[in-house]
């Protein structure tokens, strides 16, 4: 089942990205919700043809969406959609948006989708089938210490929002590099093998739901500040399994 299901969202994501790539960079209406975050047609749009499509394939399965909420809530397998992950950088014409798909079975996360349609790259995973970068078999880094490690977030200023700057200050201090590659092309740069460490302070479940089993197939662990590999905790971090101490040391140290 986790196979089929994977080749459909990897088809069904391609539409609904491709559809997005209508609307970039060009001069869309940005209307802002009520926690002040953009929302634009091409969400809408994006969305309502998202759902369209698993409608037409697997009517009897539910959808949780970000733009337009929840149908079949009582289906054992739910389709968890984000049609542009990363809207502001969409809506600045910066090619590191993606599309997100994520399929829950019993509510654990088992097929992940990310897809960046305006780079190009879209990695795919299904729980015991691998994670792969256009096809082709995708892992993390063999970093060893944490001092070496590039570190990513999506925006420094989150972390004032939600008290944890001195969480961010001991990161960057002990890492690296650090950059804002952010939104979920961080957590899929994780992945690829192109850093070591994303974290994102605040992530609804479209957000996380296509994250783990992307990283934990590309041989990472997704985790919350607590070590616990969810989707469930309204924040998450990507790593490899050997940064993965280290890095769960320091959320220990300032997790209350």
């Amino acid at each position: 089942m986790i196979e089929e299901l994977l080749e459909a969202a990897t088809e069904i994501a391609k539409i609904g990205g491709h559809h997005t790539l209508t609307y970039f960079k060009k001069d869309v209406e940005v209307i802002s919700k009520s926690d002040d975050s953009p929302v634009t047609v091409a969400d809408r749009e994006t969305e309502q043809l998202i759902r369209k499509e698993i409608k037409k394939r697997y009517p009897e399965h539910g959808i949780i969406g970000e733009e337009f909420g929840k149908e079949n809530e009582e289906s054992d397998i739910q389709w968890v959609l984000d049609p542009i992950d990363g809207t502001k950088s969409f809506i600045h014409g910066v090619p590191f948006y993606t599309t997100l798909i994520g399929i829950l079975i019993h509510n654990e996360p088992k097929v992940g989708i990310i897809y960046a349609p305006a780079l190009e790259e879209l990695c795919a995973a299904g729980i015991g089938h691998g994670a792969t970068l256009n096809g082709k078999p995708c892992r993390v880094k063999d970093t060893e210490k944490l001092e070496d490690a590039t570190f990513l977030v999506t925006e420094i200023d989150r972390f004032r929002l939600t008290g944890q700057q001195e969480l961010f200050q001991e990161l960057m201090l002990k890492t690296k590099l650090h950059r804002t590659w952010g939104d979920a092309y961080g957590h899929m740069m994780v992945a690829t093998g192109r850093a070591d460490l994303m974290y994102d302070p605040e992530l609804n479940i479209w957000d996380a739901a296509a994250l783990l089993p992307v990283v934990q197939e590309a041989g990472g662990i997704f985790s919350d500040s607590k070590g616990r590999q969810t989707i469930h905790s309204g924040h998450g971090y990507s790593t490899s399994k050997t940064l993965f101490p280290q890095v769960k040391k320091i959320f220990e140290a300032h997790t209350k």
